[in-house]
């Protein structure tokens, strides 16, 4: 067949928020005091609805009834996982960006409080991850964005800068509908190592690497992947991307939820793993949060 009678193929469908770019052409300066890894935890704080609405499960969902297996099983990490890592994150000094729903407020307003007082950064998350908002019009998906972002400024005088969706759950009108509410940042997507310039309805929004490999919930639940084998992956990550930031600076993040970490078998390599980075990247590393990554790429 000659080359001029193969038939044309219509564009993919694209979102538009911003061109391919290569990583290896960019030009990006080093992050503050010279570091050259950028290290974030996004803990991840949830509360779920009993016996309806979307959870990550251990089991299958119970028939004929509340599926308290899984409920339980999630309420754990407030109970008890989160305050273990708390207790982790305060012996290695390490800051973190807590990714929020705002029902907790509600139910164990003291679990937020214990981060905020530390002077960890609060992420918007939506009201609870038993719910979704990619499917909401855009007007009640701007509503949700809305009212999580007063309560997170008055309950906790810290009004938030960045999001990440329930379950990355977008509409194509997500990007736009964060710009409007004054956000700077999303989390929402995990297709880079630097931080990437969004184009929305209203001005820029910045997208900052949220990972979904070193990520405890795809790795742990979905891959049934063991506490020794997510710390090693881990340690993996960091070692190679330590090497690859003397070419030029990275963000590494590093997705925790408590239910998953915090229980004891998990955080003890949990523990290991973080001690490995501290150790190793005294010099290069910069233990930071998603906002103020955000911050340094924008200056």
């Amino acid at each position: 067949m000659r080359i001029d009678t193969v038939p044309a193929h219509r564009p993919l469908v694209s979102h538009q928020r911003f061109d391919y770019d290569p990583i290896h052409q960019r030009a990006l300066k080093a992050w503050p005091g010279g570091r050259r890894l950028a290290v974030y935890l996004g803990f991840n704080l949830e509360h779920f609805a009993f016996g309806e609405g979307l959870g990550a499960r251990l089991a299958p969902a119970a028939q004929g009834g509340p599926d308290v297996l899984n409920y339980a099983w999630r309420e754990y990490g407030n109970r008890v996982g989160a305050w273990r890592c708390l207790e982790l994150f305060e012996q290695l000094k390490l800051p973190a960006g807590v990714i929020l729903n705002t029902a907790l407020y509600d139910h164990c307003p003291e679990l937020v409080a214990a981060f905020a007082k530390r002077g960890d950064e609060l992420i918007g998350h939506g009201h609870t991850n038993a719910e979704s908002q990619g499917g909401m019009p855009p007007e009640d998906e701007f509503a949700l964005i809305e009212s999580c972002t007063r309560r997170i400024e008055l309950e906790s005088g810290q009004r938030p800068t960045g999001w990440l969706s329930p379950w990355i759950a977008e509409s194509a009108a997500t990007p736009d509908l964060l710009a409007r509410a004054g956000y700077r940042y999303t989390l929402n997507w995990c297709h880079d190592d630097q931080p990437t310039v969004m184009r929305t309805a209203h001005g820029d929004l910045c997208a900052v690497p949220y990972p979904q490999e070193l990520n405890d919930i795809p790795m742990i639940v979905a891959r049934q992947m063991t506490g020794p084998d997510f710390a090693d992956m881990i340690v993996d990550q960091f070692d190679e991307m330590l090497e690859q930031s003397t070419q030029q600076p990275l963000v590494m993040g590093i997705a925790l939820h408590p239910y998953l970490v915090g229980q004891p078998h998990r955080l003890r390599h949990l523990r290991r793993a973080l001690t490995h980075i501290v150790q190793a990247g005294q010099q290069d590393v910069w233990w930071t949060t998603p906002g103020r990554i955000c911050e340094a790429a924008s200056a």
